[in-house]
């Protein structure tokens, strides 16, 4: 086989050298939330996450706030490929060779869900203090798995047929290929908040604490099975490449043996000719190890501390709250079961700072029975450093703003509903790949709070979100011993689904 078309199978080592990540912020820290998502300038157990400060304005004595949420999600990101110097030769779309549709897209879906995600507030107030405890996953959560792999695995493998082709000894009719990926993600960040709030007088109350948050994230991947038709037979290519050597390496063998035996000038041609031989197969050995089935197993661990201060000023029927969350700087230190990817090294700590967080509100309560809400995030997403400094492909800050409404039709039953639209400053979309991506989006959240005790409410909340498609069109230089233009198109959506119920208990 020519060495010209197995040197380009060394791009597969880099199939798997992207791994998940991104702006990872969960704000929907209770039921409340869910149904009304205004609520940065609400005043309520829910306070201790979103107006810490106000929660010096609740009653006297022990308020607790339970949650748990339901959430589905789907992350798809549809690809194409495009090679136009392959239009005469009919390879011009390489992915129509393995389910690819007529104009060579082929579309890759992850599914995420978690079944139990919960939250806790409390708070003990007394006199003109407030000190209170909060639990929830405050970023990540969940599990997404590509069952299918993803086009970033698929590009260096829609390749190999076209190189195969080129040569006379592996060329066929009817080109194909196939593969077995999967790739997983999971992303956790456990934040413990701990804090005070004292008000000030009975307009206005100041907070400070703390965050504790235990990161824990967890990749598994693999590829493996890496097929192509040759000469009209689909062939593994590790056992295809494996006995092809072997065989070029006893025939240099065989060459070398009668070498031993032959005469001037003779001995010399057959020695140059079972170097060759022997050359070859030891290249062939090399490129049977870049096809070889690669497997991922590694988990992230670190933590840190977020400062957090907060002010509320309350004055007749108006709530206004600030809160703001300091960078939380964090390295992830690897644990690796297996990794022959070259993806990670043992040992060695990644970069993924929290950003801090400008979180402003408003309640209005000046028509009777009904709260009108806003709210305002403003996160500074590119002074947080990330892996590769990942954030300075960002074009911007992320940005919400968020409007809600609660209507008390009886004394026992409130409705609400809100708005939520999020912003990404994504730019020309460098900062987007198919394993981490966000996309800008519209949420929407509806739910009621019925009192069925005196101090006991029960909250339901359904949260859904809209999110945008964002296409980015990429050019790449593949095959490194004779460069090819390959344009790459990727269209990037997601869809979010929340339900949840809680309990707000005061004593």
């Amino acid at each position: 086989m020519k060495t010209k078309v197995l040197a380009t199978i060394g791009l597969l080592a880099t199939a798997l050298t992207s791994y998940a990540g991104g702006l990872l912020t969960n704000t929907n820290q209770s039921i409340s939330y869910l149904r009304v998502l205004a609520r940065n300038g609400a005043i309520g157990i829910d306070g201790v996450y979103f107006n810490p400060a106000g929660v010096a304005f609740l009653s006297d004595g022990f308020h607790l706030g339970l949650g748990v949420q339901n959430i589905y999600q789907t992350r798809t990101v549809t690809t194409g490929m495009t090679i136009p110097a392959l239009k005469p030769l009919g390879f011009e779309h390489p992915f129509i060779l393995n389910g690819g549709d007529a104009n060579g897209a082929k579309t890759f879906k992850a599914k995420a869900a978690v079944p139990i995600f919960p939250t806790i507030q409390a708070a003990y107030n007394k006199d003109k203090w407030s000190f209170q405890f909060g639990f929830g996953v405050v970023g990540g959560g969940g599990k997404a798995t590509f069952g299918d792999g993803l086009g970033s695995f698929e590009r260096n493998i829609a390749m190999i047929p076209i190189l195969l082709a080129s040569n006379p000894d592996t060329k066929t009719t009817s080109p194909s290929y196939s593969y077995n990926a999967y790739m997983s993600g999971q992303q956790y960040d456990f934040g413990v908040q701990l804090g005070a709030a004292y008000k000030i007088n009975e307009h206005l109350a100041v907070y400070g604490g703390a965050r504790f948050n235990y990161f824990y994230n967890k990749y598994e991947g693999h590829i493996t099975d890496i097929t192509a038709n040759i000469k009209g037979t689909n062939e593994k290519l590790y056992p295809y490449f494996d006995a092809k050597g072997k065989g070029l390496k006893a025939l240099a063998e065989g060459i070398a043996a009668k070498a031993k035996a032959a005469q001037s000038p003779e001995k010399e041609k057959l020695q140059a000719e079972a170097a060759k031989y022997t050359a070859v197969a030891k290249q062939l050995e090399g490129y049977k190890e870049k096809v070889a089935d690669k497997y991922l197993d590694n988990t992230q661990k670190g933590w840190g501390i977020t400062a957090i201060i907060g002010i509320d000023y309350k004055s007749g029927p108006w709530n206004v709250a600030a809160k703001y969350e300091f960078p939380t700087r964090l390295n992830l230190e690897n644990q690796i079961k297996v990794d022959n990817t070259g993806m990670f090294k043992e040992g060695v700590n990644t970069p993924g700072d929290l950003p801090a967080i400008l979180a402003i509100g408003g309640q209005y309560s000046g028509i009777k029975n009904v709260r009108l809400l806003a709210s305002f995030n403003y996160y500074f997403d590119k002074d947080a450093r990330m892996d590769k400094d990942k954030q300075k492909l960002l074009s911007g800050n992320t940005r919400e703003y968020m409007g809600g409404v609660e209507w008390d039709i009886t004394p026992a039953i409130t409705v609400s509903g809100g708005v939520q639209c999020t912003r990404y400053g994504l730019g020309d979309g460098a900062y987007l790949s198919d394993i981490s991506f966000v996309t800008s989006s519209v949420s929407y959240g509806i739910g009621a709070k019925f009192k069925i005790m005196k101090n006991a409410s029960l909250n339901v909340g359904y949260f859904l979100t809209d999110y945008e498609h964002f296409k980015k069109d990429t050019k790449l230089s593949m095959n490194a011993s004779n460069p090819v233009e390959v344009n790459v198109s990727e269209d990037f959506t997601r869809t979010n689904k929340v339900f949840g119920v809680g309990l707000d208990i005061d004593f």
